[in-house]
């Protein structure tokens, strides 16, 4: 989701905290506890904690949004003076206020939600998307994404229905006809078909291996939406999802998604090239 801290954020953060602590030796000491590196940026308290984020960020963008994490978990879990409240709730607003506008959220313990949960694949999902202006799908990646952490069974539920959109995307822009059954596998079905997708229309052996890997993804996609995820309700058997499991189902789905974009894209680049010619 980001390729650096943002800016603008920084400078909230910046302008908080500094403004908060007010005092270089304590915000010094807090940034390297926090896990901040490097030499301490010129400036005033706010331009000092701004620009050390913003520098941490051009390194390791993970890296920033733990540091960040912990440099405000006194503000933000920290007990209420009784002698001052106005000042620690103001900070927390604004912080929060600050971190939504990126769609992201604070976490008891200094954890930053939705700050780390994209990966190199899922980014590049993200781009191919944007060429095929599959806006169905995007809507529900970023859902996906937002809710690992806070909600891991909603992120289930949104990678099986990443998969749901850009298949049935495909089967509209493609003029084929759906199923009556219209939940994830038999979706797949027509798309991996007309994709030439299926393992029994290959003659590779190694890629027959692979591309029923593809299927056994979607088999396990739609049952742990079901089993687990929020959109059937309790299920007798239940399962207690961890961000780790949602992190893998969504990872997988994006990884099968950015397959089927990229193969879909070569297609159409081989079905311009024989109309040329």
């Amino acid at each position: 989701m980001f390729g650096d801290f943002p800016k603008p954020l920084a400078v909230t953060v910046g302008d908080v905290v500094g403004s908060y602590y007010y005092s270089h030796r304590r915000l010094e000491t807090m940034l390297y506890e926090a896990g901040a590196s490097g030499d301490v940026p010129e400036g005033n308290c706010v331009d000092k904690v701004t620009n050390w984020l913003v520098r941490e960020g051009r390194d390791d963008v993970s890296k920033s949004f733990s540091i960040l994490g912990n440099l405000i978990e006194d503000i933000m879990d920290g007990e209420v003076p009784s002698w001052e409240p106005e000042k620690k709730l103001n900070a927390r607003k604004r912080i929060t206020e600050a971190l939504a506008r990126y769609q992201l959220s604070y976490g008891f313990g200094g954890r930053i939600l939705g700050a780390h949960s994209v990966t190199a694949p899922s980014k590049a999902f993200g781009e191919a998307l944007k060429e095929f202006s599959v806006s169905e799908v995007e809507e529900e990646f970023e859902r996906a994404v937002r809710f690992i952490e806070s909600d891991p069974a909603a992120a289930v539920t949104a990678a099986c229905a990443i998969v749901e959109a850009l298949c049935k995307h495909y089967i509209a822009t493609e003029g084929l006809e759906l199923p009556s059954n219209q939940t994830v596998k038999p979706l797949w079905v027509v798309v991996a078909k007309h994709l030439k997708l299926s393992p029994e229309q290959l003659e590779d052996d190694d890629l027959k291996r692979v591309l029923a890997g593809l299927s056994s993804i979607i088999d396990g996609i739609g049952a742990f939406r079901t089993h687990a995820g929020s959109a059937h309700g309790q299920h007798k058997r239940t399962y207690k999802v961890a961000p780790r499991h949602a992190r893998l189902v969504v990872h997988s789905a994006h990884s099968l998604c950015l397959f089927v974009v990229e193969t879909w894209k070569e297609r159409k680049k081989s079905d311009t090239g024989r109309l040329k010619v």
